[in-house]
């Protein structure tokens, strides 16, 4: 007789859930983010999701939920990071190759359904005296890939932090409830801030160089003053093409940020309009200032042309009269006088004192 063997039944819920358990996934590696990842999360409805997931099981996530996006920061990605990357969000190559890169134009460029919007960042390098190699502005790189349901941020160098950026606007779920673009306001919004205190500090810069310039002692030296205009230039350049980004995105009819979102990109172009204006008059004070200052330059290169000419007038009147009684002639007035030496001597410091005298009166010496 066969031996029967007993199984237990397990309930027909539980038993259904277990079967279809793979037993290999208990034993499955859990994806982590690469080093370049700074943040990745979720949000739904405006609000972050528990976790930071790897970028590819987050997108996967938004992409089948309800007003659901992924918002992925980077810092200086390598190739193959960046490559992982572009293929998970379906970005064009050109479009990860532009994220590799630094030392962009701001600028807003389209790639499908995909917006790039490629900011500047700046920092005030704190220093005690102005130097001729002394930085003064820092800038960097700020990529925005704007998608359906994401955002992607790439950042290269030390300056423009995004997680003052992500914390802040996390406190508004409002504002992340419009979705992908509400990270792309809340960076320029960011950056614009950080155009305003740069200036303020360099104002404070500027108005210590212009005492230095006129002060009574002595001028600012003009390596200095070059040196500053380098900077100011530099910082000008990271932030004077953008208001045209801005104006080309808030007048895009689709694509772009929106309908609730547009006012405050509008607040942001507001902002930023000051900081133009800001660094323009920068840059003409420092024009006028390094003008100034080679005027002053010239003036005291004539004074000391002129110091130089009335010691050579006083100096030649001494070798006149010493050359006159070095010629040695017989019949030369007081030759054989008793005091004839001491008379010559007598009338070349009369010269001397005489010259020094109308030089100092007319203002040469």
């Amino acid at each position: 007789m066969d031996r029967i063997r007993w199984r237990p039944r397990l309930p027909g819920v539980v038993g259904r859930l277990l079967g279809r358990v793979d037993p290999t996934s208990a034993r499955r590696p859990r994806r982590v983010n690469p080093d370049a990842v700074v943040d990745c999360a979720v949000y739904v409805g405006g609000r972050r999701e528990p976790g930071r997931p790897h970028y590819a099981d987050a997108y996967a996530r938004a992409r089948h939920g309800r007003r659901t996006f992924v918002w992925l920061g980077l810092h200086e990605p390598g190739a193959a990071v960046m490559a992982a990357v572009g293929r998970t969000f379906g970005l064009d190559e050109p479009a990860v190759e532009q994220a590799l890169a630094d030392g962009h134009r701001p600028t807003l460029r389209r790639y499908g359904d995909v917006t790039l919007l490629v900011l500047r960042s700046a920092g005030y390098v704190e220093h005690t005296e102005l130097t001729a190699t002394s930085e003064v502005v820092d800038t960097g790189d700020v990529l925005v890939f704007v998608g359906d349901r994401f955002a992607v941020t790439v950042r290269h160098g030390a300056t423009g932090a995004l997680a003052p950026v992500r914390e802040d606007v996390q406190r508004r779920p409002e504002v992340l409830a419009e979705g992908p673009w509400a990270v792309a306001y809340a960076v320029c919004a960011r950056m614009v801030d950080l155009y305003l205190e740069v200036a303020e500090h360099l104002e404070r810069d500027l108005e210590r160089v212009e005492e230095s310039v006129f002060a009574r002692e002595r001028g600012a030296d003009i390596q200095h003053l070059y040196q500053l205009k380098r900077e100011v230039v530099e910082f000008k350049r990271a932030v004077l093409p953008l208001p045209a980004a801005l104006r080309a995105l808030q007048d895009s009819p689709d694509g772009g940020p929106p309908p609730a979102l547009r006012h405050r990109f509008t607040a942001v172009s507001d902002g930023l309009g000051r900081a133009v204006e800001r660094i323009g008059a920068y840059d003409e004070l420092l024009t006028s200032l390094v003008q100034s200052r080679l005027a002053q330059l010239a003036v005291e290169q004539n004074h000391d042309m002129r110091k130089i000419a009335s010691w050579a007038a006083i100096a030649a009147s001494q070798t006149a009269v010493a050359g006159v009684y070095g010629m040695n002639f017989a019949h030369m007035p007081e030759l054989h006088w008793r005091y004839g030496y001491a008379g010559a001597l007598l009338l070349m410091a009369t010269s001397a004192v005489t010259l020094h005298r109308l030089f100092r009166r007319s203002g040469w010496l």
